[in-house]
């Protein structure tokens, strides 16, 4: 198999770290043909572009969730398959896929060539593969950002600041939510839209089981005060959300966000944009093929 693979330098595992001849060998030594280049964020779509017309038999992601993003979004409705190394921060999407959480072990299994499809989801036409909100956490995400560029930051310590600066200055959206036939105004700090259901029990708050089940996640919370703002992270962070009264939680394919401005701040895997209203969210069942974890066993 030859392979292209896009490894982001600002990665969360690899900043300082010159890894193209590592990434190379380990693939190799399974077998695979590998091309690894080392590449900035901003160019990782137009790089992914660059090898699907150059024949690339996969394009292999490294980095974080936003880099993964960044390229599914150019594989997605396409039959090149994306494969993915963590070497982001966090790698919610790797730990979904099942994928191990040592890039090395995680490119033997690549480099094992199953391929399977997943779902991915989209608003106003940008691919995400995650989770996408309005509210809360896109204000801190966008806050984080502007103390990592200020002060030079990694993004744990950035998140704290922005998260403790804006439940300062906590505030509410008046947003319309059409989803399922059903129209409802609402005042909250959060909308969330997530590819496929997450977790909200334990032992896996925060997971998803499944990235093929062809459905949105679409969670809404009502919460009017920080204190019970606060309430419904602790009973996330004990996996007791399903208990919460001003939360709910629905499965859909489409949903779209109006609001009277005409642009929101809206994250997506992480990342934030500004887009304009309104939003419009649906899934694309099967959308991208991915190149699979081993099954777990039996």
């Amino acid at each position: 198999m030859r392979i292209k693979v896009l490894v982001n330098a600002g990665g969360g595992s690899v900043r300082g770290r010159d890894l193209r001849a590592e990434i190379a060998a380990v693939f190799a030594a399974h077998g695979v043909a590998a091309d690894v280049e080392q590449l900035g964020g901003d160019a990782l779509a137009a790089a992914a572009r660059a090898a699907l017309a150059e024949g690339y038999e996969a394009v292999v992601a490294g980095g974080g969730d936003g880099t993964v993003s960044a390229v599914a979004g150019v594989l997605a409705g396409g039959e090149v398959p994306l494969g993915v190394l963590p070497l982001g921060t966090l790698n919610h999407f790797a730990r979904d896929l099942g994928l191990p959480a040592d890039w090395r072990q995680a490119a033997a299994q690549l480099a094992r060539g199953q391929v399977r499809r997943i779902d991915v989801a989209e608003v106003n036409g940008r691919v995400f593969i995650n989770n996408s909100s309005v509210g809360l956490y896109a204000d801190m995400v966008s806050e984080r950002d502007r103390e990592r560029r200020r002060r030079g930051w990694r993004k744990g310590p950035a998140m704290l600041l922005a998260c403790l600066r804006i439940l300062r200055r906590f505030g509410l959206r008046r947003l319309t939510v059409r989803a399922a036939g059903r129209r409802e105004r609402v005042k909250t700090p959060l909308v969330f839209i997530g590819n496929n259901d997450y977790e909200t029990s334990l032992p896996r708050p925060g997971r998803r089981v499944a990235l093929d089940r062809g459905h949105l996640c679409l969670c809404v919370t009502r919460h009017g005060s920080r204190l019970s703002l606060l309430r419904l992270a602790l009973r996330a962070a004990f996996g007791r959300l399903r208990e919460e009264r001003d939360f709910e939680m629905r499965a859909v394919e489409t949903a779209e966000i109006h609001a009277r401005a005409p642009l929101l701040r809206v994250s997506l895997d992480g990342e934030v944009a500004m887009l304009r209203t309104p939003l419009r969210y649906r899934i694309r069942p099967g959308a991208l093929r991915v190149l699979a974890a081993d099954p777990p066993p039996a």
